[in-house]
């Protein structure tokens, strides 16, 4: 079994920064790909960060330039690192490890617990 610890969220004002870890025990850490989501009260979860075992990454056009993800395997960790955060942007943040064994096998993926980030006006 996976388990992972995010820390790192918090309340925040507008402009201002935080960083979110989320550290995996129990897993082969490099194999998998790992997406930060958000979902915030009424609204869907929506996926913000991804960086695939290769250490690509993708981000969600709303925080482009302003978020970037990044993995440390030998640490079994990831990191989001947010800046000039908006009231927007607020939302419990969760880390997620995915991996795709094909049509057939299809997907495992664990989840962190969630971190509330408030970003003030």
């Amino acid at each position: 079994q996976v388990q992972l610890v995010e820390s790192g969220g918090g309340l925040v004002q507008a402009g201002g920064s935080l960083r979110l870890s989320c550290a995996a025990s129990g897993s082969i850490f490099s194999v998998y790909a790992v997406n930060w989501y958000r979902q915030a009260p009424g609204n869907q979860r929506e996926l913000v960060a991804t960086i695939t075992s290769g250490g690509i990454t993708n981000y969600a056009d709303s925080v482009k330039g302003r978020f970037t993800i990044s993995r440390d395997n030998a640490k079994n960790t990831v990191v989001l690192q947010m800046d000039s955060l908006k009231p927007e942007d607020t939302a419990v943040y969760s880390c997620n490890l995915r991996l795709d064994l094909g049509a057939v096998r299809g997907i495992r993926d664990y989840w962190g617990q969630g971190t509330q980030v408030t970003v003030s006006s």
